[in-house]
């Protein structure tokens, strides 16, 4: 899942939060064929690689419903500004990818159809879908504002032969053996480095500080929704992350400037960073042309000694959500269509594609998915992960813990210091942004 999102966008849709009027589809007569729009998220190398892969799906499924689906792919940069406009104006699509963390963010517009559980029914039942990956489909208590999609989880992505050269036997298996060995696996006269990090993109920033505050015991919002992203945990899990470059200087300071995942999936398939904390891309990492055979994955490491509430948690429960508008016109259409979607043969054909998870248990049985990395990555998914707050700030949390990180790397690549203080005053400073647009 790649996106980024804006706090301010976020605010004023859920401001003007109403029953939106949406929906693209039109049928031609009442008992005529039907036309469904989809809005996509790009999962590919690019817009027209989505296209590609994807047209051929819907073709499937006009073949055997008569329903023709319209396809927009959008990019991610777009994806959640085009869906908070569409739920204020009425002009959006039918059915649309949603990235998971948004799911409580736009739960709270009341635009979309919720699945409850006669929806759940109508594409397939809700006993079919990882527990994980449903729980990050909107608040507790309140029915999913859509269904899995695609799954993923992160991994600790590391190459095997500079481990051997460095006699490193086996991928590290606690945080301060990563350290170690990132230190051993450091040379910046030789161009390599121990660790990659995007660490100029906002998202990916705030993923980080997700499973590493879950490590230290941090909880970013309170049980009644109130932020409180200036806690003790929560400042350590940042400075931890950051110290990656300050104070272990294993990462290059040059990854500050790092917003695009295909540079540090490079760096790892040419021997410039050694390891790199990424969700499952044996699909991007395809695409580059790198040798899958010396690039191995493991899960991110827990603490050696974790704190007393700390939990074991390796990653979020990362993923794309598929929603439908409350009011298209088109309502059994577009079910049907999520049916398609979530059904076994199709979750294996595109999860195989983009080297994601599927989402329900039934598409597990494709050999594709028997591999030892989709495994660490399932155990990962089904054991060690956590969604992100399901809050309707959780939009303008990600956007402002991840802005205020890109800023600290920036700072530390340019020499100055990022200390706890520091941290502690610019988490404060987004608590006050969070509560001052609640």
């Amino acid at each position: 899942m790649r996106m980024r999102t804006t706090a301010s966008a976020l605010v004023l849709a859920l401001a003007a939060a109403t029953t939106a009027a949406c929906g693209g589809g039109d049928s031609t007569s009442a008992d005529g064929p039907k036309e469904l729009t989809y809005w996509a998220s790009n999962q590919g190398t690019s817009l027209d690689n989505d296209k590609a892969v994807l047209q051929p799906e819907l073709d499937k499924f006009e073949k055997a419903t008569g329903v023709k689906v319209k396809l927009e792919v959008v990019p991610w940069s777009d994806l959640l500004n085009r869906i908070l406009a569409a739920t204020t104006s009425g002009q959006g699509p039918d059915v649309l990818n949603i990235g998971n963390t948004w799911s409580a963010s736009l739960q709270a517009t009341g635009a979309f159809l919720p699945f409850d559980d006669a929806n759940l029914e109508k594409v397939g039942g809700k006993s079919r879908f990882l527990g994980p990956s449903l729980a990050a489909t909107g608040a507790s208590g309140q029915p999913p504002v859509g269904v899995p999609l695609y799954g993923q989880a992160y991994g600790l992505y590391y190459n095997k032969k500079l481990f051997s050269d460095a006699g490193i036997s086996a991928p590290p298996a606690t945080w301060e053996e990563l350290v170690a060995d990132g230190k051993k696996l450091t040379d910046p006269q030789k161009g390599q480095w121990g660790l990659s990090l995007q660490a100029g993109q906002v998202t990916e920033n705030s993923h980080h500080a997700a499973i590493l505050g879950a490590q230290h015991g941090a909880n970013f919002f309170t049980p009644d929704g109130k932020p409180q992203l200036a806690s003790d945990p929560a400042v350590a899990a940042v400075q931890q992350f950051v110290d990656l470059m300050q104070k272990d200087k294993i990462v290059n300071p040059s990854n500050a400037e790092y917003a695009d995942t295909a540079k540090s999936l490079k760096d790892l398939a040419d021997g410039k960073a050694a390891m790199f904390m990424n969700q499952a891309s044996a699909g991007s990492f395809k695409n580059i042309g790198a040798d899958l055979t010396n690039i191995g994955v493991a899960p991110i490491p827990l603490p050696a000694n974790p704190p007393a509430n700390g939990r074991k948690v390796t990653s979020f429960v990362a993923g794309i959500n598929l929603a439908v508008f409350k009011s298209t016109k088109n309502q059994q259409a577009a079910l049907d269509f999520v049916k398609f979607m979530v059904s076994a043969p199709e979750q294996a054909q595109l999860n195989k594609t983009y080297g994601s998870l599927p989402t329900v248990q039934d598409a597990y049985g494709d050999p594709a998915f028997q591999t030892e990395d989709v495994k660490v990555f399932q155990a990962v998914l089904s054991t060690t992960a956590e969604p992100m707050p399901q809050v309707p700030q959780e939009s303008q949390f990600e956007t402002l813990i991840g802005t205020a990180m890109k800023t600290m790397f920036a700072d530390v690549a340019a020499g100055r210091t990022v200390e706890a203080g520091k941290i502690k005053d610019q988490l404060a400073q987004a608590d006050q942004q969070i509560a001052a647009g609640s």
